[in-house]
């Protein structure tokens, strides 16, 4: 790969960065007791392994007591952080990467009711929509406070064995000092001139003299909030202009956007379905403006794009986070010339958006990452090759025959259709959603070069999987779409899985009854919804897309708001019946015996699904452990070693939704915690 603009070295001052490649600042929230353990450790040093050049930690460290975590941040103001911060930076460095962190005060973008319960301070008391606290405007003494937890931080990072540290500014109360819209004081603290670089000089300068010369220090900066009355580009680079000029800062990692509704969000942070780079163009123009280094990361997550990047001189290190989730070997595949085997960021975004509803950072096709204590990202070959037959080519299927053959295990998959990926493909129907398919593809290629084959257009019964005399059967046969039980068994009702797949085309009055709320649900109400239907959702829930994070609501949200779609909420559907030609649907509430009539043309549900179950008991008493798991050792990481029935000529195990109505993640973290030991 002589050549390759990705694998060149780049120099921030005297750091010499092995390649053009890092992973922006982000928080996981994978910390314990606000201390960076093994977890998080681990999770980083595979990036350093696998070839990166910087991996910036945290998203961001809190500087202050009054700055509580919003979602799992590092705590940088305890002493007690620098020997875990040293580990974690041994550890990279040991690998050949270069280790930095951001730090933050995050002001208004956090609440108050969590840690120590403290009100939450910015320049003036402005709600932030995402976080909604309504903050204190502070005072001099907090200023003062603040400016030294800063700088006190940044010293903690050094004896920690950073190599810098990065600023958040961008909707945080680092840049809220300057912004027309976060401060309206009249005091010296004002964002008018000269006052409204004060703050950020006095933080600055503090750091700098905390810390020593050969400590780097830079920016995370929205040098264009694209909002009306916000900073743009012109006062973007006139703020960049003012920082570089003072000799204040090392570099300068460039943004574009704002942050405080999920909507601004998904713009500075795209997901599926989105352009890719969006931001190259101005980023490029950013880099003409300035001598400093520019670093950059949104939505770049294929290596095309990542090259282009650094080739036409947009940018001089290309972040590529959200990819080194899915893979974190993203550039010794690229320097070892095995390119096409890295695994796919599919832009799902469940990584994010798992924050907020569930505590911690999770790819969806790549269940290792963050558990590289119990999960190897290259998985090591079996001792003794087996016999292993899979039933089922989803993404728990195509998942165990991966690993499987990845172990030397001689491997035969059978599947009943015509194209492998289960539920994948229907998700995919959504256009939008397309991306996902690189999750089957992805493993498709693995599978070609390890040498597994899929017998498609295949359905087996007990006698066929016995006839292949297998040492382990997997049933991977997924789930089927349910409809709710309703008051009424007579009820008329299609499944979104119909309209995902095309068997059936809702027209008129459609009411879609959500009462599963994932996107299987939302997906084919989407499709409805653009197809000109005049669409209603029901669901029995206090909001829309429960087990939708924020960032997946804001397509599915759009699109509802402009059709005009009806959203109703708290409601069940009791009955739905045949009446003048059309369906009388009959709502009600688990609040109240009260009743409501719609009329329509089309009722759709989504209640998950129920488990393709049937062969699976049809091998059962066949099976040397008769299905059963042993539950410690799978957690375990060991062997499973259940014998409930010695006569039996396999072990027989079944994953995903064969189990029970979960998601996609779900059923690779069954095959590869299952496979990994088999």
């Amino acid at each position: 790969m002589a050549g390759d603009p990705l694998l060149e070295p780049f120099e921030i001052k005297h750091l010499t960065l092995r390649n053009r490649v890092f992973s922006s600042a982000h928080e996981p929230a994978y910390s314990e007791d606000g201390m960076p353990k093994d977890r998080y450790r681990l999770y980083h040093e595979e990036k350093a392994k696998g070839g990166i050049a910087l991996t910036m930690t945290a998203g961001s460290a809190v500087v202050s007591r009054d700055s509580p975590p919003s979602f799992g941040n590092l705590l940088a103001y305890k002493d007690e952080i620098v020997p875990w911060i040293k580990r974690m930076t041994d550890g990279v460095h040991e690998h050949g990467s270069a280790c930095m962190i951001q730090l933050s005060h995050l002001g208004r973008r956090t609440t108050w009711n969590q840690s120590d319960w403290l009100p939450v301070v910015a320049p003036s008391a402005i709600r932030e929509p995402a976080h909604r606290s309504i903050p204190k405007e502070a005072e001099d003494w907090d200023i003062e406070r603040i400016i030294e937890d800063y700088a006190s931080a940044a010293a903690r990072m050094e004896a920690g064995g950073m190599d810098g540290i990065e600023i958040e500014s961008y909707g945080h109360l680092f840049d809220a000092w300057w912004s027309p819209q976060m401060n309206f004081r009249d005091d010296e603290w004002s964002a008018t001139e000269p006052n409204r670089f004060r703050f950020a000089t006095q933080v600055l300068e503090a750091m700098r003299a905390a810390t020593s010369e050969t400590f780097l220090v830079g920016l995370r900066l929205a040098v264009d909030q694209s909002v009306p009355g916000g900073i743009d580009e012109p006062a973007g680079l006139v703020i960049l202009d003012h920082f570089e000029q003072a000799g204040l800062i090392d570099f300068v990692n460039v943004i574009r956007g704002s942050v405080e509704t999920d909507v601004l969000l998904s713009d500075v942070i795209p997901i599926h379905g989105m352009a890719a780079a969006p931001h190259l163009e101005f980023v490029g123009r950013v880099r003409e403006a300035t001598e400093l280094p520019v670093l950059h990361a949104s939505k770049i997550d294929d290596v095309a794009s990542a090259r282009f990047a650094i080739e036409s001189g947009k940018l001089d290190m290309v972040g590529m986070t959200r990819a080194h989730m899915a893979d974190p070997h993203i550039v010794n595949k690229i320097a070892e010339g095995r390119e096409a085997q890295i695994r796919p960021c599919v832009g799902a975004t469940y990584c994010l958006d798992r924050i907020y509803e569930a505590g911690e950072a999770l790819c969806l096709h790549n269940a290792a990452t963050s558990r590289e204590a119990e999960i190897p990202h290259h998985v090591p070959r079996a001792p003794k090759a087996k016999k292993v037959v899979i039933v089922g080519a989803g993404p728990a299927g195509l998942e165990a025959a991966r690993v499987a053959g990845e172990r030397g295990h001689d491997v035969t998959v059978f599947e009943a259709l015509s194209v492998a990926g289960g539920q994948v493909q229907l998700a995919a129907r959504n256009p939008r959603r397309v991306d996902l398919l690189g999750i089957v593809d992805w493993r498709l290629s693995e599978l070609d070069r390890l040498g597994v084959t899929i017998e498609y257009n295949t359905i087996v019964d007990g006698d066929d999987v016995l006839d292949r005399a297998a040492d382990v059967v997997i049933v991977a046969t997924g789930g089927s779409a349910q409809l709710p039980s309703i008051d009424d068994p007579e009820s008329r009702m299609v499944t979104g899985w119909e309209v995902l797949g095309g068997d059936v085309k809702p027209e008129g009055d459609v009411l879609f009854f959500d009462d599963y709320g994932n996107h299987s649900a939302l997906s084919a109400a989407e499709l409805i919804a653009r197809s000109g239907a005049n669409l209603e959702i029901v669901t029995p829930e206090r909001m829309l897309g429960i087990d939708i994070g924020g960032m997946n609501h804001v397509p599915y949200a759009r699109a509802f708001n402009e059709t005009d779609t009806r959203i109703t909420l708290n409601q069940h559907v009791r009955s739905v019946l045949p009446e003048a030609g059309r369906l009388c649907v009959e709502l009600g509430s688990d609040h109240s015996d009260h009743r409501a009539v719609r009329h329509v043309d089309w009722v759709v549900a989504d209640h998950g699904t129920i488990p393709n179950s049937e062969l699976y008991f049809e091998l059962k008493p066949s099976s040397t452990n008769l299905g059963a798991v042993d539950y410690g050792a799978l957690i375990g990481g060991e062997s499973q070693r259940v014998v409930r029935n010695p006569e039996g000529s396999f072990s027989l195990f079944r994953l995903g939704d064969a189990v029970s109505s979960r998601n996609i993640h779900a059923a690779i973290y069954d095959a590869v915690r299952l496979m990994k030991d088999i």
